[in-house]
């Protein structure tokens, strides 16, 4: 890379508004960059105007902009929420992430403010300080490409909880359930019901492993406790309570969804919020849940799948999720050891086909709890929430221990609140406002 002093480059600064927002619209200006001397670096200033907005960089050459994944090594005030003023900075390890360039002369930035209610594709909640810390860092960046190390990265896994952004749904809604024709169906809880997402959420590309649970919690509760492969594998032995409200497996009289959405303090959805400033983060309902798994299908599975053909082992299952037949039992038929290995029983996070929104383990692996309380019935219409009353929980996706029929996009369990087992997990999910 040829080395360039105080290049400046032109500039479009974007803004993009969250629908109905009121506060002043964040405004970038007097961008400039320039390769530090003797360095692959390249220093990135800019001026914030207007209210505090999440940044993101660009790099574009010749009128074109180079791939997200070349803009990823970098540090100071991007992919983050930023306060107003002038002399913001941003470093980009241009040598590290674009090698092949020879020179800066035709390459210019692009700073992109962007509302914090309607924020990037994707954030990673960054809980590498642990359970001492008071502070967890939240990340954003334009797409999966932007992402760094890319989505599949054991950084995810283990440090980071990286989320993708799910769209409303607009006002057709979407289709919950199942046909009577789908193979396995329950007859009596997957009646076919119309739900319309208002507001656009975060969820979580991977299942909360047990590494992530033990960064923010400091407990390991696990089951499968194999220590050369338990940081990734999804967290399971964790009841709603433990999730949302109290630790010791009781309810906690503050917290009453869909009454309220209050965490209690202690809990791992309270950990999450007070560590990172920000509200919404939580279980999913059993509506948002559904259209993240289907991702736009309205078959049995996420791939496309139109219906499986045995609702006990069916190959298509085997290549989206780990169920009983390929590895959750030993041979399909004896339940594997507790110290196994991810060969049996619960598979690393992400070791299976993602579906179409980039969404991992979406079928198998662990039963993931939902926030609603369980009714045969779904409920259906405007931003579903379930009964106000009840003793159960919704469950979705099936686990390791299952068949195929329980893990398909519409298939609907459910268990106590207080419930701990090593086929239940969650994910995590952060409402937008």
């Amino acid at each position: 890379m040829k080395a360039t002093a105080k290049r400046a480059a032109a500039v479009v600064a974007a803004v993009t508004a969250g629908a109905g927002a009121v506060w002043a619209a964040p405004a970038v200006s007097n961008v400039n960059m320039q390769q530090m001397p003797n360095s692959r670096q390249v220093q990135v200033t800019y001026d914030l105007a207007g209210g505090s907005a999440i940044i993101t960089l660009s790099i574009e050459t010749n009128g074109v902009a180079i791939p997200d994944s070349a803009v990823t090594r970098l540090h100071g005030d991007v992919c983050k929420t930023v306060e107003p003023g002038d002399g913001k900075t941003i470093v980009w390890n241009a040598g590290a992430d674009w090698p092949e360039n020879v020179t800066m002369e035709n390459a210019r930035a692009r700073v992109t403010a962007w509302f914090t209610n309607a924020p990037p594709q994707y954030c990673a909640v960054d809980v590498t300080g642990g359970s001492a810390t008071n502070s967890y860092p939240v990340y954003y960046y334009p797409s999966a490409e932007a992402v760094p190390g890319g989505v599949t990265n054991h950084l995810y896994k283990t440090l980071r909880i990286l989320m993708r952004q799910i769209p409303p749904t607009g006002e057709a809604g979407f289709t919950m359930g199942s046909p009577v024709s789908e193979t396995g169906r329950s007859s009596d809880r997957e009646t076919q019901v119309t739900a319309v997402l208002t507001k656009g959420y975060y969820i979580g590309v991977y299942e909360v492993t047990q590494g992530q649970w033990y960064k923010v919690m400091g407990t390991w509760p696990a089951y499968w406790n194999n220590n050369d492969c338990k940081l990734t594998r999804p967290m399971e032995q964790v009841s709603c309570y433990d999730i949302r409200e109290n630790t010791n497996n009781t309810a906690d009289p503050d917290v009453n969804w869909p009454s309220n959405d209050v965490v209690n303090a202690g809990s791992f959805m309270g950990r999450l919020r007070a560590r990172t400033g920000m509200a919404g983060f939580d279980l999913p309902t059993e509506a948002q849940w559904e259209y993240a798994c289907r991702a736009g299908t309205t078959g049995a599975l996420n791939d496309g799948t139109v219906n499986i053909t045995n609702a006990n082992s069916d190959a298509r299952v085997g290549a989206l999720g780990r169920y009983k037949f390929n590895g959750g039992y030993v041979g399909g038929e004896t339940e594997p050891a507790q110290n196994c290995t991810t060969e049996n029983a619960t598979a690393a996070a992400g070791s299976y086909a993602p579906n179409a929104w980039g969404l991992y383990d979406m079928h198998g692996n662990v039963f993931e709890w939902c926030l609603d309380r369980f009714a045969y019935a779904m409920p259906g219409g405007i931003d579903p929430k379930g009964p106000d009353t009840g003793t159960y929980r919704v469950q979705r996706g099936g686990a390791w221990s299952s068949g195929a029929s329980w893990c398909r996009s519409a298939a609907r369990g459910y268990n106590n609140a207080n419930a701990r087992s090593d086929r239940t997990g969650f994910r995590l999910v952060r409402t937008l406002p």
